[in-house]
């Protein structure tokens, strides 16, 4: 057994007349736990649990355990987990090495969703049912399931760096009694033409080219708003996205677009004509931002949009509060705002993402295929692009009855319909 157990009520004192040691009550007798069980760690240093009167056998057990424990490389400190939910996850936070602005996100998670329900428990003391309380009081102030599992997997990921520190033996999130939020099931509802050109139209002359490159190309907003004149390529029909204007600690920077995923969009006709007229009429700017985070090197960039004061690049919370609801709200996307609001109503699924969903529903129905389709959106995989847009695929049935309904109207239809039956119908076919 590793360690020994300690009864700190008795102990062993030699016999003054050099008889057999005799056992003596300690000052301790009566008072507090009896037993201690020691051992030394794997780090070297004495660990220890107390137990009460009568539990000798329970701290045998216990100390077994540990030996067993330690003979598996799974040992676990009887201390580790006295620590907090809400300790660790600001430690751990703060050792995080992602991008900035997921960082910020996650941070913001944590902070405001996990920490003031969670942060004063122990984790040693963390049960599945904790786990399941949290996601009901989630339920009620987060409406979107989605995002609260986006929340729950933050959270499960500081449970597992938690385990792995040996602050808890498992992750309670894992129990087959905490059902995680259900994934976002909605279906991606694209705008109509009609709706994509009303915005347009409602939108400041400056900006209205800022539509066609998210409309007309797939582009993201912060992808929008850091193109540089330089990268539109007039001259082959291309246009290059490599960076972005986004919000770190408050601050605009430059950053690769998303997931550092560079490319090569192609530049239709119609929007290249739109953007030569926007050039036009609103010179390039010179803009002057940190490279990635708030503290980097300086990069100068000539940008094609500005802001509305026309000092620097576009934020993006100014032009979604000022520009882009006013208009939603004047193409009756959006509801007015009340006079006595400050703000017009949270339009999420209207942002100007909703133009690269319009972007992918053009191409998915002339044709192009999802591979193609997932590289123009800077997607990584394009499992995820046909799994976003999957239902706006043509229907398998449907191209099936057209390719058919084709071959047999040209067989049909040409100067001798029986010879080119009988060389492109069904016969010829299976007997190839």
């Amino acid at each position: 057994m590793a360690g020994h157990i300690q009864d700190r009520w008795y102990k062993t004192v030699p016999d003054p007349d050099g008889g057999k040691p005799q056992r003596v009550k300690t000052e301790r007798h009566g008072h507090g736990s009896r037993y201690r069980a020691r051992y030394v760690g794997p780090d070297g240093t004495e660990r220890s649990k107390a137990f009460p009167d009568r539990r000798k056998r329970e701290a045998e057990l216990w100390l077994s355990q540990v030996e067993a424990d330690m003979a598996g490389g799974h040992h676990h400190e009887p201390n580790a987990g006295r620590e907090t939910f809400g300790r660790y996850a600001e430690k751990w936070l703060a050792s995080q090495t992602t991008d900035p602005t997921t960082r910020e996100s996650v941070v913001s998670q944590i902070k405001g969703h996990a920490i003031p329900y969670l942060g004063s428990r122990p984790l040693g003391s963390f049960k599945p049912e904790h786990v399941r309380a949290w996601l009901a009081e989630l339920e009620q102030k987060v409406p979107a399931s989605s995002y609260r599992r986006v929340i729950y997997n933050s959270v499960s990921s500081i449970l597992n760096a938690a385990v792995d520190d040996g602050h808890l033996r498992r992750n309670p999130c894992h129990a087959r009694s905490v059902r995680p939020p259900e994934r976002g099931v909605g279906r991606v509802i694209p705008w109509s033409t009609e709706r994509t050109f009303a915005v347009r139209a409602a939108l400041p002359r400056q900006y209205q080219a800022a539509l066609d490159l998210g409309a007309g190309c797939g582009l993201r907003q912060g992808e929008i708003f850091g193109l540089p004149e330089e990268e539109v390529r007039f001259d082959t029909g291309w246009v290059h996205v490599a960076q972005q204007v986004k919000l770190v600690g408050g601050r605009l920077v430059f950053a690769p677009p998303k997931r550092n995923k560079a490319r090569d969009v192609p530049l239709p006709a119609s929007v290249a004509a739109a953007l030569k007229r926007h050039r036009e009429d609103f010179p390039p700017v010179a803009v002057t931002l940190p490279w990635g985070r708030p503290d980097g090197r300086p990069v100068t960039k000539l940008l094609l949009f500005r802001s509305l004061d026309g000092s620097g690049a576009v934020r993006r919370t100014d032009f979604n509060d000022r520009v882009w609801k006013p208009a939603l709200a004047s193409a009756g996307v959006i509801e007015e705002r009340e006079p006595d609001r400050r703000r017009y109503p949270a339009a999420r699924e209207h942002g100007m993402h909703a133009l690269r969903h319009f972007y992918a529903s053009v191409l998915l129905d002339a044709g192009e295929n999802v591979k193609a389709l997932s590289h123009y959106l800077g997607h990584t995989d394009p499992g995820f692009t046909l799994r976003v847009y999957t239902h706006l695929m043509p229907s398998s049935d449907g191209r099936a009855r057209r390719a058919v309904d084709a071959l047999y109207g040209t067989a049909q239809d040409g100067p001798a319909a029986g010879s080119a039956a009988n060389s492109h119908g069904p016969e010829t076919a299976q007997g190839r």
